[in-house]
């Protein structure tokens, strides 16, 4: 893994889970004065400056942070295990979602549905290909088709982040059914 792969998952540590891993706080919407992040990463003996930040945040693939007009704040754009507003629109889904999960896990997502875990949120892809990228992550891969468009005429609440990732607080199993690829 290289350093600048290090430094972002440090990143994202910071910024969506444990803001004192750096001496930072985090605002009530998420947002880190980006001199005191710096400051406060380099004090962890990681090597940082503006310039490296601007590279990961441009380069980082799945588009996990962004910072405001000027610059002088940064945030994940979605993730947290803390509590935050990200200040997300909520949004008429597609017809259809998708997440990708582990297949160890769907006994218990078929009995309990899907739940945010330790995040504030279910993540749910809009392709199947992203959810597969998921599921991957966590084992042998399963993916979960969500009927989006029924939970949302049913009354649940769907947000799109920054980074294209649908949220939404939790989904029933009558919503769902496993797909192999």
């Amino acid at each position: 893994m290289g350093n600048l792969d290090k430094l972002s998952k440090f990143i994202s540590l910071v910024l969506r889970h444990q803001p004192d891993a750096a001496h930072i706080t985090l605002d009530e919407h998420g947002w880190a004065n980006v001199e005191e992040l710096l400051t406060g990463i380099n004090e962890t003996g990681r090597k940082i400056d503006m310039e490296t930040l601007e590279g990961i945040v441009a380069t980082d693939n799945k588009q996990r942070y962004s910072f405001n007009q000027d610059k002088t704040l940064i945030r994940a754009n979605q993730g947290h295990s803390i509590p935050v507003d990200v200040e997300l629109k909520e949004q008429e889904p597609p017809e259809f979602l998708y997440h990708g999960t582990a297949t160890r896990f769907l006994d218990s997502i078929m009995n309990e549905g899907l739940k945010p875990m330790s995040r504030l949120y279910v993540h749910l892809s809009k392709d199947i290909e992203t959810a597969l990228k998921v599921g991957k992550r966590h084992g042998e891969p399963v993916i979960l088709k969500i009927h989006s468009g029924v939970m949302y005429k049913d009354g649940y609440k769907f947000y799109l982040s920054e980074n294209g990732v649908w949220l939404t607080k939790k989904v029933d199993a009558k919503y769902f059914e496993a797909i192999r690829d």
